[in-house]
């Protein structure tokens, strides 16, 4: 009965997408667009692949990370604060993971799918991690600590423990963990010289 903690993982998701919305309506948190927009596509390709490599409730975290992101964009096109970033690391980025998006396509394999989709995600990441680094001030954690609650409840539910049950959870994990270090650095680095 351990697996249905992923249902557990889905509040956990659904609860940080909310109250990291809640951030951005005060306009505390400042969304990257692009970073959203594919971190809503990517894992819900993820999903369909594992799906389809015979991974069953061990997939509705990968979902949920594709959900709670597609919930954060459509709420961004709504707010000033989020923003489309245009420099040359942003394009940069965002060819690289439409890239990998269209290299999956052209293959149909799911577990090359599930490789692209990371690499598009991580492609996706590395905006709003640059971001999360210069200025944590405009980013919020909440999202990304409900993001790694759910991932892991990914590893309760694998039923077979193959590439295509264990990649892209494991790497959601670390993405989150990477990201949350990324926004409380400074908070946590101010507290230890107190």
């Amino acid at each position: 009965m351990i697996k249905y903690l992923v249902f557990v993982g889905m509040i956990f998701s659904l609860t940080g997408s909310a109250l990291y919305i809640k951030e951005m309506l005060k306009g505390k948190a400042k969304p990257n667009r692009v970073s959203w927009l594919i971190w809503s596509i990517a894992p819900l390709i993820a999903t369909f692949a594992e799906l389809s490599s015979g991974v069953t409730l061990a997939a509705i975290p990968v979902f949920m990370s594709g959900f709670g992101s597609l919930l954060v964009f459509v709420i961004s096109l709504f707010r000033k604060e989020a923003y489309w970033k245009v420099n040359t690391f942003d394009w940069g980025c965002g060819v690289l993971s439409v890239l990998a998006l269209i290299l999956w396509y052209i293959t149909k394999n799911p577990e090359i799918a599930i490789v692209f989709s990371i690499l598009s995600n991580m492609f996706a990441s590395l905006p709003t991690m640059l971001k999360s680094w210069k200025h944590p001030a405009t980013e919020s954690s909440i999202a990304y600590i409900g993001g790694l609650l759910s991932a892991a409840t990914s590893f309760a539910a694998i039923e077979i423990w193959n590439f295509a049950s264990l990649t892209f959870p494991t790497y959601l994990v670390l993405n989150n963990l990477t990201l949350i270090f990324l926004i409380e650095h400074e908070r946590f680095m101010k507290k230890r010289r107190s």
